[in-house]
């Protein structure tokens, strides 16, 4: 009768040698195992040489314990490249829904493995499969672009803007949503609007020059261009020192008309140059009142002398109080909380003269809308729109 051939699992030949090594016979322990101590010292050798990848199974090649060690990380590496590739590219959708994931699914899998786009994204297989294979409703629809509209527009307006000034911008455009359902979709997104900080008071108002009196009165609305202007002075940091910043803004459509950085605070490099933009852009009433704080800068003879030659009439806010010159102050909250805070490392002086020239003339006197212009732009209040 033939003898029947016994197949060892390779789990068998890893055990049987690591148990040789520790009873320290191969005779013994392959008497124990039931197996013949010249196939258990045959196994020994080869272990010797393979370590880990001695037994790999039946159709498969043994290879050295290192190069699988390598194998197995450059295995682990290429899945990781994989799997980020596949982050970077579906973190930008990933806000517009799920229905928006699946069709990049869909779209992308003869580039990436379906399974691991689905780990990657946070959503199920069989749910990708059944939403491919059940198309959306004419209302899943309708609510996917209404949440890409809303998404595009709280990012082109630099994350600043609410569910009031959305729903405006995109009524504008031509879509029809109301406030309410802004405020809705924008939860689902996890779109939520930069929160403010406090504006810090920097006016230097110690000084024995003439303090003109609050004409303005925080009356902050007026019907005609150049009849009133507000200013202030802010700082900013840059690298290793500070840069100064200094705006005139016309209350009628609240259009920064002038404005400087410098690198220091004497009125020649501040007030005075920002005052020779304001009257070549917009022409100057006789009689307009020009209001600001208490600032040396704007108390300064050669300031004042400046706004008697046009004929002005100068109005400075109360002692310590900066609401009298809201309008000025919310202008720079709004640029420190909308470009400044964001930055990840400070500017250089030129990196900021060009950040502030890009907010002043393309986005806050064009782009941006303004509550007190009923939620227009600049150009719009001013085209009757």
């Amino acid at each position: 009768m033939e003898d029947i051939r016994r197949v060892h699992t390779p789990e068998f030949k890893k055990k049987a040698v690591l148990l040789s090594y520790e009873r320290k016979n191969v005779t013994d322990t392959a008497k124990e195992l039931d197996i013949k101590p010249k196939l258990l010292s045959k196994w020994r050798g080869i272990y010797q040489k393979y370590k880990e990848g001695s037994f790999p199974g039946e159709g498969k090649k043994r290879v050295y314990y290192e190069d699988a060690k390598i194998y197995e990380l450059e295995k682990k590496l290429a899945e990781s490249q994989l799997r980020l590739e596949i982050l970077k590219v579906g973190l930008k959708i990933k806000p517009l829904g799920k229905q928006a994931i699946y069709n990049f699914i869909d779209q992308n899998k003869k580039k990436y493995p379906i399974g691991i786009m689905c780990q990657v994204l946070g959503v199920s297989t069989s749910m990708y499969n059944l939403r491919i294979q059940h198309p959306l409703s004419e209302r899943e629809i309708k609510v996917c672009l209404l949440k890409e509209a809303i998404t595009a527009v709280f990012y082109e307006f630099k994350q600043y803007c609410g569910c009031v000034l959305i729903a405006r911008e995109l009524c504008r455009r031509g879509v029809k949503i109301s406030e309410d359902q802004v405020t809705f979709f924008m939860k689902q997104l996890g779109l939520k609007r930069k929160v403010k900080r406090k504006y810090k008071v920097t006016t230097e108002s110690k000084h024995k020059l003439y303090i003109s009196p609050n004409i303005l009165n925080r009356q902050f609305t007026t019907d005609k261009p150049s009849k009133v202007w507000v200013s202030d002075i802010t700082y900013l940091q840059i690298e290793k020192r500070f840069l100064y910043l200094t705006v005139i803004i016309d209350l009628y459509d609240r259009k920064i008309v002038g404005w400087n950085l410098s690198s220091v605070l004497s009125t020649t490099a501040t007030i005075l140059p920002a005052w020779n933009m304001a009257v070549h852009n917009r022409k100057i009433r006789e009689g307009l009142l020009f209001h600001s704080d208490r600032g040396s800068q704007y108390a300064n003879k050669l300031f004042t002398s400046t706004l008697k030659e046009y004929k002005c009439i100068q109005s400075m806010s109360g002692k310590g109080s900066s609401i009298d010159n809201a309008v000025s102050e919310s202008f720079f909250n709004s640029l420190k909380r909308e470009l400044i805070y964001v930055q990840k490392t400070l500017l250089t002086p030129k990196e900021m003269r060009v950040e502030i020239f890009e907010y002043i003339e393309n986005w806050y006197n064009k782009k941006r809308r303004h509550t007190a212009l009923k939620y227009k732009t600049i150009e719009e209040f001013n085209s009757g729109i």
